[in-house]
């Protein structure tokens, strides 16, 4: 599952996600420098069987961040991603619009 939606409709998934009884990770986009694909405040809600929704660049990084938020929900511990087009790992995940961008991966929690 993946659309771009608001603030509040990405926290009602996560929330809903949580009392389901799901681990829940939360991705913001929390700093952006140049042509940034998303801008600051947006969100992705990582659920723990890897389905999503929302988005933090609008498709570029969120197969990685999908995959760094399931590592957070294992260690609990809240990680900020950088990207950008002088990162090899950008480049590779598709963020090739000439910006950067940091990302606070961080579990849900009640």
């Amino acid at each position: 599952m993946s659309e771009t939606l608001d603030h509040e409709q990405v926290l009602e998934h996560a929330a809903r996600w949580q009392a389901e009884g799901h681990g829940v990770a939360l991705a913001t986009v929390i700093e952006t420098w140049g042509s940034a694909p998303r801008p600051v405040g947006s969100q992705l809600a990582i659920r723990d069987d890897a389905a999503f929704i929302g988005s933090v660049s609008g498709g570029c990084i969120e197969g990685d961040v999908v995959t760094r938020a399931l590592d957070t929900l294992t260690t609990g511990k809240p990680e900020v991603l950088e990207y950008g087009v002088s990162d090899a790992k950008a480049w590779e995940v598709g963020l090739a619009c000439g910006g950067r961008i940091r990302v606070l991966v961080e579990p849900v929690t009640a």
